[in-house]
């Protein structure tokens, strides 16, 4: 701090040694001054300029956290009147204008935002009716073909419609998660057969483990993980192939869940950004389907609950990502927070 002090006033001391040195110089021409009065000149100018400089150090820093100890408080740092000259006034409250009308705008635009993601979760919300019924005439369709084609269109809107929801609850889970003990089980299974039409079509199977173990999580966003997981390998996965379901403890004691498919894999080059908010990677170039939304949701949701998901692939050979559920310690931390 000294030292940034020191060098913003390097013109002050240039002057100042600039003069002193003009000074010498006359005195030295002067015969009338004798060496030992131009050392006392010197010795008493160079410490007055000392202490004016320490002086103005220690007012500058109470100045300075005056200021930015008000601005917290609602920017009132013109209160006392004895702080600052009325050359500097006239910047301060220049600064506090214009931090002012940065502060409306802000809230503004935080009150826009919230009002928008409250008409989107109420659009969502009113989509779910229609869409409801249309799974129910999509049920009644005669023509197996085309009721099969119509429940998977059926089924990607869905998925569509419960990213955006999940999307737009995602920013307040610490209020709308309820940590508990849950089979993981009940989750997987659960999940699978909302994808069952799609897996009939794809001739797609699943080797699922017994999955015995329990988890202390939230059940609702930990169904929506896995389903973003299940929703990959099924979509990335080549006709008639199974995808692999199981547990495994590592070193460290923390359960994980593997969900492994066979399918076209992800390049090593691409694997650091899939779960960055909408990229698609090289294969989401070359499918419609991929919004880069799903995994970026899943990624989020579980950072949230303390889980991990760690991520194998190579590429035309499939993908194994894996859950990492924290240790019940460590699940105590969290429920700290």
């Amino acid at each position: 701090m000294l030292l940034l002090f020191l060098r913003e006033k390097i013109a002050w001391i240039g002057f100042i040694i600039g003069v002193l040195i003009c000074m010498n110089i006359l005195f030295y021409l002067d015969y009338g001054f004798s060496n030992i009065s131009i050392s006392y000149f010197n010795i008493v100018t160079i410490s007055i300029t000392i202490v004016f400089l320490i002086w103005r150090y220690k007012k500058e820093i109470h100045q300075l956290t005056y200021f930015l100890g008000n601005l917290s408080n609602g920017y009132d740092v013109l209160s006392d009147d004895a702080t600052f000259s009325p050359f500097q006034k006239m910047y301060v409250e220049h600064i506090v204008e214009v931090l002012e009308e940065k502060d409306a705008l802000l809230n503004q635009s935080k009150i826009q935002l919230q009002e928008d993601s409250e008409d989107l979760l109420a659009w969502v919300h009113e989509m779910k009716t229609p869409l409801t019924a249309l799974k129910l005439m999509i049920e009644q369709t005669e023509d197996t073909n085309l009721r099969k084609k119509l429940e998977n269109e059926w089924m990607r809107i869905h998925l569509l419609l419960d990213q955006q929801l999940h999307n737009s609850r995602l920013a307040f889970i610490e209020k709308d998660n309820r940590l508990e003990k849950i089979s993981l089980r009940t989750i997987v299974y659960k999940e699978i057969r909302e994808f069952h039409s799609w897996c009939m079509e794809k001739g797609i199977g699943f080797q699922v483990e017994d999955l015995k173990e329990e988890v202390i999580t939230d059940s609702k966003w930990l169904a929506f993980i896995v389903r973003q997981l299940l929703s990959n390998a099924i979509k990335y996965s080549h006709q008639n192939q199974d995808i692999n379901i199981f547990t495994t403890i590592d070193d460290s004691g923390h359960l994980l869940l593997h969900i492994q498919d066979y399918g076209v894999g992800i390049r090593q080059e691409d694997l650091p950004r899939i779960f960055h908010k909408s990229y698609t990677g090289t294969i989401g170039r070359e499918s419609v389907q991929s919004t880069g939304m799903g995994l970026y949701l899943a990624k989020n949701a579980s950072q949230k609950l303390g889980i991990q998901i760690i991520v194998q692939s190579t590429k035309d050979e499939g993908s194994i990502f894996t859950l990492q559920f924290p240790t019940e310690n460590e699940y105590g931390r969290l429920l700290g927070r």
